[in-house]
């Protein structure tokens, strides 16, 4: 059986925001919790499985205090979607959205997020709805913690840099919440 992959980002962030608000002595901690002491050896540089990036995810959530957590995968997402935006989407894609009205770059954006969804939702199914607000709903998200701080983090970034400053990103249901599918709409 193949297992699912992810980006690194969702451990290679994660390590930043946790180095950052606690130092190496929480690093190393949250990391040995879930098992991935390993990664803070030899962090890793490709995709990984999905099952490492969900406990590491989880880890956090389930170590810290809620505000803690909240902030360290905030944090992470914010990382994640700064290293999107300067390595992953091309200069002229980047001043191409930025130059278009809000609706339509949004949606377009929307669309590539969709198309690249794999490297955030692993074996979660993505469907997008381009309406008013445009939402993004991820089936049994594999890397759901209670309210996503990570993912809302992500979108936030990527839209509110690439589409409009005015853009509000809301997480209405949660898997980790007890729902079926993490749904998040984009309203500017």
């Amino acid at each position: 059986m193949t297992v699912a992959r992810v980006g690194p980002n969702a451990i290679l962030q994660t390590e930043a925001a946790l180095l950052e608000a606690g130092g190496t002595d929480l690093a190393d901690r949250i990391f040995g919790a879930c098992g991935l002491r390993a990664f803070r050896v030899t962090p890793p540089t490709g995709m990984v499985a999905e099952p490492n990036a969900a406990r590491l995810l989880r880890a956090v959530a389930g170590h810290l205090p809620e505000d803690q957590a909240d902030h360290v995968l905030r944090r992470a997402g914010h990382l994640t979607g700064t290293y999107i935006l300067n390595h992953r989407i091309p200069g002229p894609v980047r001043t191409m959205l930025r130059l278009l009205p809000a609706p339509l770059s949004a949606r377009l954006l929307l669309v590539a997020i969709r198309q690249h969804a794999w490297t955030f939702a692993g074996s979660g199914r993505v469907s997008t709805a381009l309406g008013v607000p445009l939402t993004l709903s991820i089936d049994a998200n594999p890397l759901a913690t209670a309210f996503c701080p990570w993912h809302c983090a992500v979108f936030d970034l990527l839209f509110r840099e690439l589409a409009s400053q005015r853009v509000q990103v809301t997480h209405e249901t949660c898997c980790a919440r007890g729902a079926g599918r993490c749904v998040f709409t984009f309203r500017y």
